[in-house]
């Protein structure tokens, strides 16, 4: 099923199957703002749902949680929470998301107070993209639905509200579409996604996208360009290498702040010749995740005009076993001259990375940010619902940590604990590709990372965990969830505000 989001008013909200009022709680009873309808679909719309009540519909305080009065002859009446608060976005996205599942596959309408809330727009994002990431599947079908979103007022919301809140959803749509198609990708078997259609996916959507130009590096121009760790991550595969470059540049003429983003694009990975085993293969169609994040937040970048250049770097390649594959104990020379000695042919993203981040590097970005489903030892320190960040600066930390707290997508900051560097330490290269087994696997791969950023402010995304979901919850669906795209696209809209404020503060002195 296709779902999209839309603006409508009471009247045309009437003739959906499914109403959703959002409530708030207070010990245990919910209360309804004064501007939604007295009457819906027949129906007398209470100011206040007793305690009572909303313990025998198993109405709950917590946001998402959801009671359906059912029609045999009207629409649907749900009554869903969003809390304690009027003002929290993750609230909005799970009650988008509920109120979703709720109307199966058909549309529905939820009526949006806006007296109480701080920012509509945000809140109107916030719904719809909870709502839209909740219905993605990767098998399609021919149904088509609406997500309407009616803004009310006491008595009407005001003009610049209502175009606050229809900006939002538009936002939400753009954000929610470029992440599940993000997904989609995640979740396309290995067999058709190999590096070379999933280079073509991404050109044929960015092709379409505003200020936006791709560059494919086939393998000439890969060996051309010395791309070394990609080559040799590569070479136990039939299937041929690529790389997608990237630039969302909407202001050539001016001088915009520039991020790059680099992504890890291992389409399946088997581990090579120290070879996964079985169970560990089942889900390695997932570790492109990274490539399929950056390409999607720089999409959505160009969608939502925001004013900052990107240049986003997608190595690609399978990590197969043959007779052409790299042995333990080879030595690969990157980009930028260095050299790693492979012990372990399963620690192969940082590879391929340390090419993308060289490339990087020559962009003269102000920040560089890289994403990959890098390592078991992430999830182990972190589960599967929390990212690990590393960030060479605090500021750049701030960033993130206020990106994640907006995105609800939570990360934690781990340290560049320096002095296990010399578990990487190599008599016939500049580093090894692994440190000791069981000991700081995270921390030491990000180290790796950190020596081809040419000491730039640099933010590492390890989402080995949270970039897959065994279930379904909240908002996220079984599978892939491009978990850390919605929180770099946050940190890209922070950078570009916060240019825009300096140089309007520089005019007006």
């Amino acid at each position: 099923m296709t779902r999209t989001a839309r603006i409508a008013t009471p009247i045309e909200a009437a003739n959906l199957s499914t109403l959703v009022v959002p409530v708030v709680f207070d010990d245990g009873a919910a209360f309804i703002a004064e501007s939604i309808p007295l009457t819906l679909a027949g129906q007398t719309i209470p100011r206040t749902l007793s305690k009572e009540w909303c313990a025998k519909q198993g109405l709950k305080g917590d946001a998402g949680s959801l009671a359906i009065l059912r029609s045999l002859d009207e629409a649907n009446i749900a009554f869903v929470s969003i809390g304690l608060t009027y003002n929290s976005l993750e609230a909005y996205r799970l009650a988008g998301a509920a109120a979703a599942r709720a109307a199966g596959d058909g549309s529905v309408a939820f009526f949006l107070p806006t007296d109480g809330i701080d920012d509509p727009r945000d809140a109107a994002q916030a719904l719809v993209t909870g709502a839209l990431l909740s219905t993605y599947s990767y098998r399609k079908d021919d149904k088509v639905a609406t997500f309407d979103v009616v803004p009310l007022g006491t008595p009407l919301p005001s003009v610049e509200t209502h175009d606050d809140v229809t900006d939002g959803v538009a936002r939400g749509a753009s954000v929610a579409e470029g992440v599940n198609w993000a997904k989609f990708l995640v979740d396309s078997p290995a067999g058709y996604m190999a590096p070379k259609e999933l280079a073509r996916q991404v050109q044929s959507r960015l092709d379409d996208d505003a200020h936006v130009s791709v560059e494919i590096w086939t393998e000439p121009r890969i060996r051309e360009e010395r791309l070394g760790g990609l080559l040799g991550v590569g070479e136990g595969s039939a299937q041929p290498t690529r790389l997608v470059y990237a630039t969302y540049d909407p202001s050539p003429d001016e001088e915009l702040p520039h991020i790059a983003l680099v992504g890890k694009g291992v389409t399946f990975d088997s581990g090579g010749l120290s070879l996964k085993t079985g169970p560990g293969m089942m889900t390695m169609k997932t570790d492109m995740t990274g490539a399929a994040i950056v390409m999607a937040a720089l999409s959505i970048a160009s969608q939502l005009q925001l004013a900052v250049k990107v240049t986003a770097i997608a190595p690609m390649t399978e990590n197969l076993p043959s007779d052409r594959a790299t042995k333990p104990g080879d030595v690969l020379t990157i980009r930028n001259g260095m050299t790693i000695e492979v012990l372990n042919t399963d620690a192969e993203g940082r590879l391929i990375l340390a090419d993308g981040l060289s490339l990087a590097v020559e962009a003269n970005p102000d920040a560089i940010v890289d994403v990959a489903t890098l390592t078991g030892a992430q999830v182990v320190a972190l589960g599967d619902e929390i990212g690990a960040l590393f960030a060479s600066t605090d500021e750049l930390a701030d960033y993130f940590r206020d990106a994640s707290a907006r995105s609800g997508e939570p990360f934690w900051r781990m340290p560049l604990h320096s002095s296990y560097w010399s578990q990487v330490e190599s008599d016939v290269a500049d580093m090894k590709n692994v440190g000791k087994v069981g000991v700081g696997g995270t921390i030491v791969a990000a180290l790796i990372l950190e020596k081809f950023t040419d000491g730039r402010p640099w933010a590492h995304l390890d989402i080995a965990g949270p970039g897959r979901s065994d279930s379904a919850h909240g908002y996220a669906t079984k599978g892939a969830t491009a978990f850390g795209a919605r929180t770099i696209v946050e940190f890209l809209e922070a950078v570009a505000d916060e240019a825009t404020t300096h140089d309007d503060e520089i005019e007006e002195v």
